[in-house]
């Protein structure tokens, strides 16, 4: 499906471009200036992407960006699986997102675990009139009676809470009080603060430092310390992902002391400045509370990608150099004993797969962290951009992009159509939203948030999953039946 004839860098460059001004000619004069500072090419002499980024969506086009509540809920503290999560206003906003993000966990649900559980304060006319604050104490009342054995729970804020003005933070003292200081946690997480769900990664790394590490007084006293205690952050353990990463840290010497947030608890997020090394995973999401540790606890913290073989290489090595001998022993020994196994993996998908051009629109990390695992299968990814990155994910995307790669930050649907008619990917990995578009126009796609119904990808176990999809994705014989608009 990709162009066959091959370009060199600074015909790829001149085409992209191009592109972007033709793309830019649909829009207003206003819009296109505005626009065009998101859209770029990259040029390997840079040390940037040169796009802006974490800025408001200009009003009118179809965005595919999240909000805040999304930020707080749906990504951190949702997975922590042993608190209820009270979605608190309209059904809408926890209806819609029940479910969706399948961060796997471990435990009884309703019982012990409430991950899958939607918990919401239902608001109605009269709630937004006289206020919800009565409503709020009366529910978590009703959360104590019926599930007794909570760990916790987190007020998720949705708009109307912060527009009307209620007092969560009144109300979660009080109940703390009322329970024998359980962890009863407001989030002012309302969907209208910030540009995107990025703000509301923020204010609940905020919150945890505010309400779980400052109010966690003598509770981890108790907590026997080794030499060798990590800390997962920023892994939810989509379709388990987190369950492949610890496998390997344990295997070679490492003990994880919490997992942040995928199938993680209460305790593990207040055990975490015992923590000898904060590993991070989703630098977007989790990047604030890792240096508020480093400064106030003196946790370091290193970035990890284990996206294919070569990166998880990398990304051990790197681990391991923050240890004694013990654990860099351990690395190479983990090492050694899955390289065979890659190899297989890599020998029986890279020839199905070789020379295959992908393009990427994701959250987070993933952008610029898959990179590796398709390179690893001889595959080119041709244009990425993130939903809601910074300048510093932009800046990290450069180590991992090639030149001539078409950059685009909060691409709009129309944008990303039309790049990929003039691209001509063989594959598109991106969102839920974007799925049913690109499968229409008849090219290969694979949901990239949350790995559609498969996974893990991460680790060596994820790598063989990862290589399977791609190549079912890409070959599958339904693509003989239908075709691409240029073909």
């Amino acid at each position: 499906m990709s162009t066959a004839v091959a370009e060199s860098p600074a015909d790829i460059k001149e085409r992209n471009k191009q592109l972007i001004g033709e793309v830019l000619e649909a829009y207003p004069d206003k819009s296109a200036k505005r626009r065009a500072k998101h859209l770029n090419t990259y040029e390997a002499e840079k040390a940037e992407c040169s796009v802006k980024s974490n800025i408001k969506s200009i009003p009118g086009v179809m965005t595919i960006r999240g909000c805040a509540y999304a930020g707080s809920k749906g990504v951190v503290w949702g997975p922590i699986k042993d608190m209820v999560h009270i979605s608190h206003g309209p059904v809408g906003c926890g209806q819609y997102s029940w479910g969706s993000r399948r961060n796997y966990y471990k435990g009884n649900t309703g019982i012990d675990t409430f991950g899958t559980m939607q918990f919401t304060s239902d608001f109605q006319e009269k709630d937004i009139v006289f206020g919800g604050d009565k409503k709020l104490g009366k529910i978590i009342d009703e959360i104590q009676e019926l599930f007794p054995l909570n760990r916790g729970i987190s007020v998720q804020s949705e708009c109307p809470i912060g527009l009307i003005g209620d007092d969560i933070e009144a109300v979660s003292k009080a109940k703390t009080k009322q329970y024998d200081g359980k962890p009863i946690i407001p989030v002012r997480c309302e969907g209208f603060r910030g540009v995107s769900q990025s703000l509301g990664h923020h204010i609940a790394n905020d919150v945890i430092r505010d309400w779980v590490f400052d109010k966690a007084g003598d509770k981890i006293a108790a907590f026997e310390s080794t030499p060798y205690d990590v800390a997962i952050i920023g892994d939810y353990n989509i379709g388990g992902d987190a369950w492949a990463s610890r496998i390997l840290l344990e295997e070679m010497g490492l003990r994880v002391i919490a997992q942040w947030s995928g199938d993680g608890t209460i305790a593990e997020l207040e055990n975490t400045p015992k923590a000898k090394l904060n590993i991070l995973h989703c630098y977007r999401s989790m990047n604030y509370i890792t240096r508020h540790m480093e400064e106030k606890f003196g946790i370091p913290w290193v970035e990890y990608n284990f996206f294919g073989p070569t990166k998880i290489e990398a990304s051990l090595r790197e681990i391991a150099s923050k240890f004694d001998d013990k654990i860099k022993e351990g690395a190479e020994r983990v090492i050694a004993k899955y390289k065979p196994r890659m190899q297989a993996i890599v020998e029986r998908y890279r020839p199905r797969l070789e020379g295959k051009k992908v393009m990427l629109y994701v959250g987070g990390l993933r952008p610029r962290h898959v990179i590796g695992a398709y390179e690893d299968l001889g595959m080119e990814v041709v244009g990425t951009g993130y939903e809601f990155g910074h300048n510093d994910d932009y800046q990290r995307t450069t180590h991992y992009v090639k030149d001539g790669t078409l950059i685009y930050d909060d691409v709009t649907g129309y944008e990303f159509e039309k790049f990929v008619e003039k691209v001509r990917p063989d594959l598109v990995g991106s969102g839920i939203k974007e799925k049913y578009i690109f499968q229409k126009m008849g090219v290969p796609f694979r949901q990239m948030h949350s790995w559609d119904y498969s996974g893990p990808y991460h680790g060596y176990d994820g790598f063989a999953i990862f290589a399977r999809d791609m190549d079912i994705a890409i070959n599958a014989p339904v693509w003989k039946l239908t075709k691409a608009p240029w073909t």
